[in-house]
This record gives structure tokens, sequence and C-alpha cells, in this order.
């Protein structure tokens, strides 16, 4: 059916907007950055051309350079919507790559090769999310290793990245609690820790420790009741059980943390 919707142009990508908003915001990063050639931050974007220019040492190169957009056939738009379709879909990469006038091939590989680099990137995320806070350490927690099976009943026996052979995919592995993954957040910080597969919440006192070898000396603690920070004692403990409110009246809540979720689960 898509093949057929996608034949008779009842689906048309445009990813010139997206190509044009790339484009803006990689000339941006790179008049920030420091030349590759010489490491000055010296660099020079014009509007009409993808080329950018060191006023120092007279190097040139293009905005792509050093971006999972370089050397492509795709273009930055549609490498993008190619990721993100497969990413946060049930689509296989052959559905994805029949939008595309490229042969699967390139689609598969310009996927696979944009989430590598992806994944690698994580470290630079990290250390942006490794600073020391003053505010009440909030923890939250996950008995998934994975979301994005659409809320369907998995499983199918997984390969690389979840599902068989046939069309469509899950990314869900595991039963929920094989992987209990902890996170701490103080003010706008993220810490992430990771129990072993299979831990349950009574197994979980070393990696609760690890809470507090993540974020530091934590003096006031707040979490949502869950009985697996049963083991924690702290003096300082307050508590907002989800089942009667989301914020205490003395402010007591786990909302930072459930925000910054988002900043860490595309590598759960």
């Amino acid at each position: 059916m898509l093949q057929q919707l996608v034949e008779l142009t009842s689906i048309v990508l445009r990813p010139e907007p997206l190509d044009a908003e790339i484009e803006r915001r990689c000339k941006h990063a790179w008049e920030e950055a420091p030349c590759p050639n010489c490491g000055e931050t010296t660099i020079n974007a014009g509007d009409s051309s993808p080329r950018l220019w060191c006023s120092n040492c007279r190097y040139t190169f293009t905005y792509t350079r050093n971006t999972p957009f370089e050397g492509r056939t795709l273009t930055p738009g549609e490498i993008i919507i190619a990721f993100v379709l497969y990413a946060d879909t049930l689509l296989s990469i052959n559905q994805v790559a029949q939008l595309f006038e490229a042969v699967y091939d390139t689609v598969h590989t310009t996927i696979r090769e944009v989430e590598a680099a992806f994944e690698s990137g994580f470290h630079l995320v990290w250390t942006h999310l490794q600073e020391n806070g003053d505010s009440p350490t909030q923890i939250d927690e996950t008995g998934q290793k994975c979301s994005g099976f659409k809320g369907q009943m998995p499983p199918r026996d997984g390969l690389s990245r979840g599902g068989d052979s046939d069309p469509g995919r899950s990314r869900w592995e595991g039963a929920p609690g094989d992987t209990m993954t902890l996170v701490g957040a103080c003010r706008d910080t993220l810490r992430v820790i990771r129990a072993e597969r299979g831990a349950k919440p009574d197994e979980l006192r070393q990696t609760l420790d690890e809470v507090e070898i993540l974020s530091g000396k934590i003096d006031e603690l707040w979490h949502d009741g869950w009985r697996g920070y049963a083991p924690l004692v702290y003096d300082n403990e307050k508590v907002v059980p989800h089942s009667e409110e989301f914020v205490t009246d003395e402010g007591v809540h786990v909302n930072q943390v459930e925000c910054l979720w988002s900043l860490v689960n595309p590598w759960l």
C-alpha cells in the first residue's frame, strides 16, 4: 500500500525547508567553532553558497564537514526524514526507502551511519549533563529497556534493531524490569545509571548507591515512592505519590527528571 501511494504521488516528500534550516544551523555552528585548519575562530559563511571560509588562513570547506550529512547522496533534509521515520515509527528501512528516489543500499547505509554518528555523539551531550547542583535530587525509574513498540504486544525475535525479516519492526526488547534504569536530576542536571539485567527492586542497593556517587552528596532526595527506593535511607527524604498528586503542597515533585528523560531516551 505504501508503494502504491508513492507511485500515485499521494505521498510527496518536500525536504527543501529542512535542507535550508539544516544549512542555516550548521553555518551558525561553524561561525562559532574553530577553523579545522588553523584553529582560529574566524569562520565566515555566505547565504548563497554552501562553502565557508576562514578569514585568517583562507581555508575553505562546506558546511556539512564533520557532520552526518557530509558526502551523502541524500540531501540533509532527506537524511533527517529517513532517520526519523526509521527511529520513531515501525517502518523498516526497506519501507522507508520506498519514499525516496535513491536505491535501497543508499538509504540503508545512510540510516545506519547516521545512527552510529548519533550514538557516538552521546558523550558530547553527556558532558553538558555532568554538572553539580545544590537543589534537591529528584530520582525516577523505568522498567523498560527501550520504548518504541507503540503499545503493541511484541515480541518478535529481534535482529540488530528488533523485529524480524517481515515488514515492520519493534525496538522492544525483554520484559519490563529486565533492565532497570534510574535517573537522578539536580536542577537541570541529569545522571543515568542502569542496574544489572533482571534486577528487581530489592536487588538495587548497589545501583542506588551509585546515584550518590554520580550526583555527589545528596542532602535532600525527592522521589515518587516506588518500592525499589526502600533501601535508600536519607534524613531529608520527601515523597510525592503519583496516585494522589504530581506536586505536593510543599512543592515536592519529580517533574524535572521526567522532562529530562527526553534527553537520554534515544540512547537507552
